[in-house]
């Protein structure tokens, strides 16, 4: 019972927080006033090969929220070593770095930063990390080309 009161009070104040306090290139929100599922958008980050692309994810929150880490997938397609072709990502905060104290928006600034500063020691698909390490401006070129397919609104 005391589960379910905590996402019951926690996920309409990360609402008005994000409402009020805006992040930078972030936003999220639920969709169709389903309060356990939301949607954000992330813009990619400047000075990276998702500069200009538009990102949209999915976060599913269980009753177990803010005690789990809410489940979080891209739907637009990635070129990125820590996502893999299903939008799953490999960041710690969203395994066994969770906390309780974290919110959607520390979680969205985790993700920009992932975009920013991917991590080929802990990838979801080693062939992009190899190529990450090994020839990042072949890399970077891959990603700018996927994020102009599929991420360019």
């Amino acid at each position: 019972y005391i589960i379910y009161i905590m996402w019951k009070i926690r996920i309409p104040n990360e609402i008005k927080e994000l409402k009020d306090s805006p992040i930078l290139n972030c936003s999220a929100g639920p969709k169709n006033d389903d309060l356990m599922k939301w949607e954000a958008t992330l813009f990619g980050p400047k000075g990276t090969p998702y500069d200009g692309g538009v990102f949209i994810l999915d976060i599913d929150f269980t009753k177990e929220y803010p005690l789990k880490p809410p489940r979080v997938l891209f739907k637009t397609p990635i070129y990125h070593c820590n996502v893999n072709s299903q939008g799953a990502i490999c960041l710690d905060i969203l395994k066994d770095k969770w906390s309780p104290a974290l919110t959607v928006g520390q979680l969205l600034l985790s993700i920009c930063s992932l975009m920013s500063d991917p991590n080929p020691n802990d990838p979801l698909v080693p062939e992009i990390a190899e190529l990450l390490i090994k020839n990042k401006d072949v890399h970077d070129a891959k990603a700018r080309e996927m994020t102009f397919k599929y991420a360019n609104k």
